[in-house]
């Protein structure tokens, strides 16, 4: 009796060294750990790894958007956030992309990211114009809401005293007034945890766009989606427009189709544990975002899924 449970010990070793000599580790690059996407890409790190164990997660901490597509390329991580615009500028070789292509494919979008101008409302500033000369800050360096900052305002020759660093260093800066404000992206229709924290100790309001500044926008930038918003007390607006993008997840450029199409699948089918992360998903139909508003080539993998669960996959997206 002791030799055969000697023996299924061994045994049991033996398969668990086995599963882990197969396991394939994942790494998913995020943004800065204050951001709720940070947060989003440990929930879905959980899903993807309970749902298919032999997939081992984890979560590092970036630069954000742009800096996770140059991280695909060098195969530090696996797969990342990143915006449609910028995966379209990566893809294309174009823009910040220009000579450094990244054939990174999309996985699936979760959130719609409008991009809040905000600013201290003790600067006496009302007007997107009114920026430059002003210490202001892009966004977090390295992410994509810094890339598109500055070539939004570029559109209209608006030209800031940028104050660069990472979305801690600038609400640092706007709450002792080392910068009069920045952009940021809000979470649905409201301002992120960081802006709200910033409001709290330093009121601040948003600059909307003009209807000329939308129609520059939807003729120059066609990736971005112009966004109507509905403002409020904190925001010390009522409704204004604004420009946005989506935000989601796409891949290294040689993830093997079978591992996209797992995480996919886990995404897809979760219902609780990433809208309990990320509450503004609560109820988004994840397929339909990503297949409305995807602008670059999804994953094979990807599309194995949609089409599997019988959905039409955009021509535009193969």
């Amino acid at each position: 009796m002791n030799l055969m449970k000697s023996l299924g010990a061994a045994a049991c070793i033996l398969l668990a060294s086995s599963h882990a000599a197969h396991a394939e580790r994942i790494a998913f690059g995020a943004t800065n750990s204050q951001s709720s996407h940070y947060a989003y890409f440990a929930a879905l790190a959980k899903v993807v790894q309970e749902r298919f164990p032999e997939l081992q997660t984890s979560v590092v901490e970036t630069g954000a958007t742009v800096d996770n597509l140059k991280r695909m390329q060098r195969n530090q991580v696996d797969a990342g956030l990143i915006t449609t615009s910028s995966l379209y500028h990566a893809y294309n070789g174009i823009k910040k992309f220009e000579g450094e292509q990244i054939k990174s494919k999309l996985l699936f979008a979760y959130s719609l990211a409008p991009q809040n101008i905000i600013v201290r409302r003790d600067s006496g500033v009302t007007k997107l114009e009114e920026l430059s000369g002003k210490r202001y800050g892009p966004g977090q360096r390295g992410s994509s809401t810094e890339a598109t900052a500055e070539e939004v305002l570029g559109l209209f020759g608006v030209s800031p005293d940028w104050v660069r660093g990472s979305n801690g260093e600038l609400a640092a800066a706007i709450k002792d007034g080392r910068a009069i404000g920045f952009i940021k992206s809000a979470v649905g229709t409201k301002f992120d945890a960081l802006t709200t924290d910033i409001a709290t100790f330093s009121p601040v309001q948003v600059l909307g766009l003009t209807d000329q500044q939308v129609g520059v926008i939807e003729d120059k930038l066609p990736e971005l989606s112009i966004v109507k918003m509905p403002g409020g007390d904190m925001e010390n607006t009522g409704p204004y427009t604004t420009y946005g993008f989506m935000i989601g997840v796409s891949a290294r450029p040689d993830m093997p189709d079978e591992v996209a199409y797992k995480i996919v699948k886990a995404a897809m089918e979760d219902k609780t544990v990433q809208a309990a992360a990320f509450p503004s998903m609560k109820g988004s139909n994840l397929a339909e975002l990503t297949l409305s508003y995807g602008t670059s080539p999804l994953h094979p993998g990807a599309i194995k899924y949609f089409e599997e669960v019988g959905l039409k996959v955009p021509a535009k997206l193969r």
